[in-house]
């Protein structure tokens, strides 16, 4: 075959390869075009659908860890642990944490807290062993034997043994030493049979003995050699004091430069070898307030957790304030002075009584309370309802008053032989008692009375208490769980030489002065609500003063403090019955 055949036969294959592959080409462009670039479209549908399974996922897996985390919490709860510090701020000032010498409520808080005495009072209100284990009474009612718990040291690290105890009370019973408890131990003489053992012994039945031996025991080994005319002003009552109580004192600081603004603030640490344990807060620090609006102004800022000795609850503190209303063992009540004209005159203190609407004054107080009307207080030993004070009756107090020659006059008021009826009312100036005294004027002057009111401040009305200058005052006096009530009625107590002149009414009974000594000295309940009879009836008949109600304890707090309870107490410190278990932290727990 020639070249040009070959060449011919050639150039035609590569001409129908060339249209094959041209052919392929539109084949495969055709295919890409129908098979990718026509379906590009659907990418978006299939975008969509894969997200939302992909958020879905993601969903599914949040919800089961919420699910998680709530599950872990629906079987945690949050409880109270141990530790963390305590500021509390209370108003009045620190001047001595000796318990045979504190006065203050800032004073008898430290002491408190650093020093423990024999007894105690529990939560319950009910006496308890706190450094004795227990005591008993031999069949005379003279013979108090207690017994120390083992193993009990001072926050020094010495033993505390019986002559420790036998040390405090015989400084006590020291004049030279000048503490104002001297008068309630004269007589008792102490004895040690041995370390753990301490006997007093009475010259007369005192059934309320054990109630005085919540005072602190003082450690011997630091005091014994300090000369008891001194005592009162060595660095041991205030910045070295040595105590066996839970917490112990570490340091004291003085702020401010007028009286207006000082403020002592006292750090106490938790005493680690207390007979109950270590307390379980870390420390207690007390911020003691000149000014009642500075305290406040602390509270609100947060540099104190609680406040103590206020009588009202502060308007716009936080939702979060929590508000201890403590019952105390005590009684408010109007004295009147019978031994000054007008109310010398039985009839005229009866008439009061009867022209006094109790119930509106409990009402006003915006607190439940209790109230009083005898000189006990309801569900007290001996206490008996039928020897109640006379119910209001404004209508029976003017006939009284006009039937005795007191006849209403011109201006309103009654006269008697020329003489107006009229009264003199003292009273604290603070809120609760200003408005007490403010509706007895009212009811008293709806009878024919003219009422003068004194509000006092704090120092004044104490300066009219020790000299009893006044006709008639309102103020309260603490009682306590028993209901020996000998210091307020009997008439030793009225006389100028008394130490304390307690007996603010200046009352005198023959009949009340023998029930009040018999029921003193008698140990059985029963004889002893016996023997108080007479006394509760001449109080009734003689009206020498008018119960209204049972004052309360105001503790305000930031947060919520467990272990502290809120039941009846006798003094503010009371509120410590319990504070080695106080605790403020809380964390979750596992159920």
């Amino acid at each position: 075959m020639n070249s040009k055949k070959i060449k011919r036969v050639f150039k035609r294959r590569y001409s129908k390869r060339l249209i094959q592959f041209e052919q392929l080409s539109d084949q495969t462009s055709d295919n890409f075009e129908k098979n990718f670039i026509k379906r590009l479209s659907r990418l978006e549908g299939v975008g969509r659908f894969t997200s939302v399974w992909i958020l879905g996922i993601v969903v599914l897996i949040f919800l089961v860890i919420l699910q998680t985390l709530n599950l872990s919490n629906y079987f945690q709860t949050l409880r109270p642990v141990p530790g963390g510090n305590f500021d509390e701020g209370i108003l009045g000032s620190f001047t001595n944490a000796n318990p045979i010498y504190a006065e203050t409520n800032v004073d008898h808080a430290v002491s408190s807290l650093v020093f423990a005495g024999l007894l105690k009072y529990d939560s319950k209100n009910q006496l308890v062993g706190d450094l004795a284990s227990g005591y008993t009474v031999d069949s005379s009612g003279l013979d108090y034997t207690f017994v120390l718990r083992p193993n009990l040291t001072w926050q020094d690290g010495k033993p505390l043994t019986s002559a420790d105890v036998a040390y405090t009370f015989n400084l006590v019973k020291n004049p030279n030493a000048g503490s104002p408890l001297f008068a309630s131990w004269k007589g008792i003489n102490i004895t040690t049979p041995n370390k753990l053992t301490v006997v007093f012994t009475l010259p007369n039945p005192l059934s309320s003995f054990a109630n005085s031996l919540t005072t602190g025991i003082l450690p011997s080994h630091l005091l014994s050699n300090v000369n008891p005319e001194i005592m009162r002003t060595i660095n041991f009552n205030t910045i070295s004091a040595v105590g066996a109580g839970p917490f112990s004192l570490t340091a004291v600081k003085v702020k401010g430069n007028t009286p207006g603004t000082q403020q002592e603030i006292i750090k106490l640490t938790s005493f680690s070898n207390y007979w109950q344990g270590k307390p379980k807060l870390d420390s207690f620090i007390i911020q003691a307030y000149a000014s009642q609006n500075n305290m406040i102004d602390g509270f609100r800022r947060g540099n104190i957790e609680a406040m103590s000795g206020l009588t009202t609850v502060p308007s716009g503190l936080s939702k979060s304030s929590i508000i201890y209303s403590y019952p105390l063992t005590a009684a408010e009540m109007v004295f009147f002075k019978t031994t000054a004209a007008p109310l010398s005159d039985v009839n005229v203190r009866q008439a009061l009584v009867l022209a006094t609407d109790q119930k509106a004054i409990v009402k006003s107080l915006n607190y439940k309370t209790v109230e009083v009307d005898e000189p006990l207080l309801v569900g007290q030993l001996a206490y008996d309802k039928k020897y109640a004070q006379a119910s209001f009756n404004p209508v029976k107090a003017s006939e009284l008053l006009t039937t005795n020659g007191w006849i209403i006059g011109s201006d309103g008021y009654r006269h008697k032989n020329g003489v107006a009826l009229t009264i003199s009312l003292t009273a604290s100036n603070s809120k609760d008692t200003t408005i007490s005294a403010l509706l007895l004027k009212k009811q008293w002057q709806a009878v024919g009375a003219k009422v003068n009111l004194h509000l006092l401040s704090d120092s004044d009305l104490q300066y009219a208490l020790s000299y009893h200058n006044y006709s008639s005052i309102l103020y309260g006096i603490s009682i306590g769980v028993d209901p020996d009530v000998y210091a307020y009625w009997n008439s030793t107590q009225a006389d100028p030489r008394s130490p304390f002149r307690l007996n603010l009414s200046e009352y005198s009974s023959p009949s009340a002065d023998n029930s009040l000594e018999q029921g003193r000295t008698r140990l059985d309940p029963n004889l002893r609500t016996i023997k108080y009879q007479p006394f509760l009836q001449a109080f009734q008949k003689d009206a020498p003063a008018i119960g209204l109600y049972q004052p309360r304890y105001l503790y305000i707090s930031n947060l919520h403090i467990f272990g502290l309870d809120s039941d009846e107490i006798n003094t503010a410190t009371d509120r410590y019955s319990n504070v080695v278990n106080w605790e403020i932290r809380q964390d979750k727990f596992t159920n």
